[in-house]
């Protein structure tokens, strides 16, 4: 008798399900095209484009954003994992750039990018760890809602900012609301200084960064204790705690390495694209990182793939408005608000009934084997 799955096949929930969504995003948005008098193929085509081109750097940039959008996503789906939501992505890349710029402006005169490397991703990490794990705790051991409180936090951390770098850093060298550069034998190389030929972008060894955490987020939550106590602990709290897991010192640690991921935006940002810290940095990217995580099921491979998705419309968003003049920066942002609705807030809307029609299916035809064998059986 062939078994009935429990749920869809992994390449429905995985590939097929956001495929149908990213489709439903982009008819919808090519009638808001439609509605301002542009042509939606020509429009796409261009984002496309924009995204892709090796010549004049569009896919360097996009692989920038795509860097951005891995370490929030990862953050917010290693919370989800433990039943957290952690929204204090923006706040914890903050705070974590402030670390980084503590660590620059003490040290990049005198040590190589080899040396400051390290120290730089160690800082990041754990500025952004303490700013994840203080929520984390007041959750764990006070009953505090960890929505409330990583939102609070979030500004918390742009006023933090803002006095550090009117009242503190910015008279080192920098303008009133920003520092000055960090030494460039100290810093990160951009793409096209490793690679001569290549065109100016601001991509840079933080990619490789990025990825080496997804692996470690795999490893973790799939092939750790820990990664078991925080799934446990995400599925059922109460359950966890009669199998003898701590389920708050489980929630506190996943806190402190969500924020120490978010904290690693930071690197890419601060550290290797920028060379300075400078205000609002994070430009949203934290609160992306929701989408980010729900369109890649909380998995590491997929919060890739869709980070990918995502720094491809960033990209080609930019590349869109210097071509059609009437599409403006807010057109973009509602294309790919379009894309976080369709893969975000109406997740259902797509999910339950393509996965229902695959477990309807596979339903039909476990009975018809079964009916198959019994009537073998009976004539037999």
């Amino acid at each position: 008798m062939s078994p009935i799955l429990a749920e869809s096949p992994r390449w429905v929930r995985i590939g097929l399900v956001p495929a149908l969504q990213l489709a439903l995003a982009l008819v919808i948005s090519s009638l808001v095209v439609l509605i301002i008098g542009e042509d939606p193929v020509q429009a796409f085509a261009i984002m496309i484009r924009g995204a892709t081109n090796l010549e004049f750097g569009g896919f360097h940039s996009t692989l920038y954003y795509t860097t951005n959008f891995i370490f929030t996503g990862l953050a917010v789906a290693l919370a989800f994992h433990a039943g957290l939501f952690n929204i204090g992505g923006e706040g914890q890349a903050y705070v974590a750039g402030l670390g980084i710029a503590i660590v620059c402006l003490l040290f990049d005169s005198t040590l190589s990018v080899w040396l400051m490397a390290p120290l730089v991703i160690l800082a990041s990490a754990a500025f952004g760890a303490i700013w994840g794990v203080i929520p984390g705790y007041l959750q764990a051991k006070r009953g505090s809602h960890i929505v409330v409180t990583t939102i609070m936090f979030n500004f918390i951390a742009m006023a933090l900012m803002s006095y550090a770098l009117v009242v503190h850093i910015s008279p080192l060298g920098g303008n009133s609301t920003d520092s000055r550069y960090w030494n460039s034998d100290a810093v990160f190389p951009k793409w096209n200084e490793m690679m001569p030929d290549a065109p100016f972008s601001l991509l840079n060894p933080t990619l490789i960064l990025a990825l080496v955490c997804c692996w470690l987020v795999w490893l973790l939550v799939w092939r750790t204790r820990l990664g078991y106590a925080i799934r446990t602990v995400g599925s059922n709290p109460h359950a966890a705690t009669y199998a003898g897991i701590n389920a708050s010192r489980t929630i506190i640690i996943t806190m402190a390495i969500s924020g120490a991921l978010a904290g690693m935006m930071a690197v890419n940002e601060v550290y290797g694209a920028q060379g300075r810290l400078i205000l609002n940095f994070t430009s949203g990217f934290g609160f992306m990182g929701i989408a980010v995580a729900l369109m890649g099921r909380n998995h590491p491979f997929g919060v890739v793939l869709a980070s990918l998705l995502f720094g491809a419309l960033y990209q080609g968003g930019t590349e869109l408005q210097f071509e059609i003049s009437s599409i403006n920066p807010q057109m973009v942002l509602v294309i790919q608000g379009l894309v976080v609705f369709f893969t975000g807030a109406l997740d259902r809307l797509v999910r339950g009934p393509v996965e229902g029609a695959f477990l309807r299916y596979q339903l039909a035809k476990a009975k018809k084997a079964e009916a198959a064998d019994a009537a073998v059986a009976g004539g037999n």
